[in-house]
């Protein structure tokens, strides 16, 4: 049976018609439709579209070949095809070529996604202790938490190529994410700061209606405020204090490269104090390397197990202010600690005033697995779990700084 690839180089709009090799198409549009597929499926006997690759379409095939065409042996494992079976090899220099070859021939998207698909199916994660290799890689998200998790193994000829690899990823992220997020923080640090005496355009007219419905004047059909609510302004002085607690299993990769970002940048408001915490079985403050967010990432060691329960104890540990203050804890929920010392943990932080939110996740990819049973009984607590994009992230802060109501997309909740 033809294998279909993962990763395909372009979008077909249906499947050819009569399934065999029929003679050279009449038109160009179907001629492009049956190219599209035959790079899709990978050629020989059972493809059916009768189409052979030429020109730069030979150079691809064969690209694609090198990853796509094998097949698994009876343990599951990958083995070369008969037909397809060009291989990557087991070089650092052959895949580098290979990995040029991709970059020459599919847009940025699609190299991200082959280079993961290369990375799984054929074990390639070694072989990024290579410099050769991280300088041939097109660098994403979850190229940097691949690198992460063999930070302890990379030779030391390695890292700097692997940083700067890695710093390439968080510049793009910050240019992204950074001014957005401080725009939504610094507008709900203002409106968390009321004053009573406002200038009219700092007047929060939902606040001043509510306070003053008992004002009301049926006759006019209105209301006369005796008590005007206005926004604050900004002033330099810490308004809030947020900690970001992430959890650094292995599964959690991608949001702990998102959180190191938006760490950064929340340290960069003068009006917060931010707190970065990192764990597993073992608690580590990266506090004061928040300043550069690749330092962050170097800092963290992905894999091993998960206790909550201690993490959530040191950062409560250091709470000085709970009315003031947003816990976010990024975690999966699988706990391996005292699941019991964890929900009293939280429920005594919320009982004290600090706001508490839970993101199973921090990335584009959607809610990962994550343990139920956990989610429930935190959203029992008030302090609901849910999957959260980078994008809304921003918005999830502004919500908590201002002691607002969540917006957690449809469906995300735990």
């Amino acid at each position: 049976m033809t294998e279909v690839r993962t990763a395909q180089p372009a979008h077909a709009s249906d499947v050819p018609g009569d399934g065999g090799v029929g003679p050279v198409p009449a038109s160009r549009g179907e001629e492009e439709r049956l190219r599209r597929w035959r790079m899709v499926l990978g050629g020989g006997p059972a493809d059916g579209t009768g189409y052979v690759p030429a020109g730069n379409d030979v150079a691809m095939d064969k690209a694609l070949a090198a990853l796509y065409g094998r097949g698994e042996g009876k343990d599951g494992r990958l083995k070369a095809g008969a037909e397809r079976g060009a291989g990557l090899g087991g070089s650092a220099p052959s895949v580098a070529r290979w990995l040029g070859d991709v970059r020459t021939y599919f847009p940025s998207s699609v190299v991200q996604v082959i280079q993961r698909d290369a990375i799984d199916r054929l074990g390639l994660a070694a072989l990024l202790l290579e410099p050769e290799m991280l300088e041939a890689v097109e660098a994403d998200v979850h190229l940097v938490g691949t690198l992460l998790s063999l930070n302890k193994a990379m030779p030391e000829e390695t890292k700097e190529t692997a940083r700067a690899v890695v710093r390439k990823v968080v510049e793009e992220l910050e240019k992204r994410l950074a001014s957005r997020t401080r725009t939504a923080l610094t507008g709900a640090l203002d409106r968390s700061a009321r004053i009573s005496r406002p200038r009219h355009h700092d007047i929060d007219w939902n606040r001043t209606i509510a306070a003053n419905l008992r004002h009301y004047l049926p006759e006019y059909r209105t209301i006369v405020p005796e008590r005007l609510i206005g926004y604050g302004r900004a002033s330099q002085a810490v308004k809030k204090e947020v900690v970001l607690c992430v959890d650094q299993s292995g599964s959690m990769a991608a949001s702990v490269v998102y959180a190191s970002v938006f760490g950064a940048v929340l340290a960069s408001m003068r009006s917060l104090a931010t707190r970065l915490v990192v764990f597993d079985t073992a608690v580590v403050d990266l506090t004061d390397q928040l300043e550069d967010p690749v330092d962050v990432l170097f800092g963290t060691q992905l894999g091993g197990g998960t206790d909550i329960n201690r993490a959530l104890a040191y950062c409560q540990s250091r709470i000085t202010r709970p009315a003031d203050t947003v816990v976010v804890l990024i975690s999966d929920l699988y706990e391996g600690g005292i699941k019991d010392e964890m929900l009293k943990r939280v429920a005594a932080m919320k009982a004290a005033g600090v706001q508490f939110v839970t993101l199973i996740a921090l990335s584009d990819e959607g809610a990962p697995s994550y343990d139920r049973e956990h989610a429930a009984a935190l959203a029992a607590l008030g302090a609901p779990a849910f999957a959260c994009t980078p994008d809304l992230f921003p918005d999830v802060m502004a919500a908590a700084l201002e002691k607002g109501t969540i917006p957690i997309p449809e469906g995300a909740a735990a």
